[in-house]
């Protein structure tokens, strides 16, 4: 027992002074959330089938889009024979056009615009959508109705027409530009998403304490807002990014927009009109191709899309989780352990 003499800091030990036997390094924390951020969900990702597959093929256009144009010439004019079948020749293994243009080098040729105008839209939509919908759902009143009056007033716009003024004034020849103008409006449904997730949880006990504690707005709504949201930006992202995709093919059949920049659309938009693809056999291949090609590059960020809901469900991740405990405890350089443990509980059993 204590005495009045005895230092209470030296000789009694408080509760609020207690401090764990191990300290967490800067590398630990890192570790951790590379853990928690990346690696965790990409192993839902891979154990689910859609996610699995839809990162290979995305994995398969990125690589097109970098590696490939490396290693495959640039399409040209008399580059080869026209019309050329596709797996005729070796040299031209998608075929040819009537221009004597090799399919598969404008197909990867292609790619690295394609994905500038597809990161472009998608970043955009997601930041415009993220902090509009935050601020709205989070502040109320009178912000509330200003912010939800020009939502609904930019989504009440018909699409394809402001598309068309806006390529007819600005005449884009950037992607990175043109990825932005196309993903004009798609940011209005991912706000009005968010901001209906937002207005119950700004009543929730961690966020009332947060703002009771005197925490500023930002980082209430960085810290315990946003990534409540984190499944709705995901999902936006992939729908902004396909909706890009469709979006530029569409325009650049048109002939809308300028015809600076290779594209898919471009390509088909030269078959139509170059050697009649959908009348001539001969040259159906030349349609096809770029239509395979736009099928499987939206076909794999919707499987990731989906793949995506198993990512922030929490029965899911919690279940990961436990495997991966379960693997740490079968560890057999563990089992002495793991054997004093069993016998102690024994010994309480009896």
């Amino acid at each position: 027992m204590a005495t009045e003499d005895t230092p209470r800091g030296d000789d009694e030990s408080s509760p609020f002074q207690a401090r764990a036997e191990y300290e967490a390094t800067t590398a630990d924390v890192y570790q951790q959330m590379i853990e928690s951020w990346m690696i965790a969900p990409m192993r839902v990702l891979w154990d689910d089938y859609r996610g699995r597959i839809g990162i290979i093929i995305v994995t398969i256009y990125v690589l097109m889009g970098t590696v490939g144009t490396l290693f495959i010439e640039v399409p040209s004019f008399n580059q080869g024979p026209a019309l050329v079948g596709p797996f005729e020749s070796l040299a031209y293994p998608l075929g040819t056009t009537s221009y004597g243009q090799d399919l598969l080098g404008l197909m990867v040729h292609s790619t690295p615009a394609m994905f500038k105008m597809m990161i472009a839209g998608a970043i955009f939509g997601n930041a415009m959508g993220v902090v509009v919908g935050l601020i709205s759902g989070y502040m109320g009143g009178n912000t509330d109705k200003i912010l939800m009056t020009i939502t609904d007033t930019m989504m009440s716009i018909p699409g394809l027409p402001l598309l068309l003024i806006l390529a007819a004034l600005i005449e884009p020849t950037n992607p990175w530009l043109i990825g932005i103008i196309l993903n004009i409006q798609g940011w209005t449904g991912l706000a009005r998403a968010i901001r209906s997730q937002v207005l119950p949880l700004r009543k929730k006990e961690y966020v009332e304490a947060s703002k009771t504690m005197g925490q500023p707005t930002s980082s209430v709504l960085t810290k315990d807002v946003l990534p409540e949201m984190l499944p709705f930006i995901t999902m936006g992202f992939m729908n902004g990014a396909t909706g890009v995709i469709h979006a530029s093919v569409g325009l650049y059949f048109l002939g809308i927009l300028p015809f600076t920049n290779q594209n898919w659309g471009v390509v088909l938009n030269d078959a139509y009109r170059g050697s009649g693809a959908l009348y001539n056999i001969d040259a159906a291949h030349w349609l096809l191709v770029p239509i395979v090609t736009i099928t499987g590059m939206t076909f794999g960020l919707t499987l990731l899309a989906q793949a995506f809901d198993q990512v922030f469900n929490p029965r899911v991740r919690a279940r990961h989780q436990a495997r991966k405990r379960n693997k740490e405890d079968d560890d057999p350089r563990d089992g002495d352990d793991d054997g004093g443990v069993d016998s102690i509980a024994n010994q309480l059993g009896d």
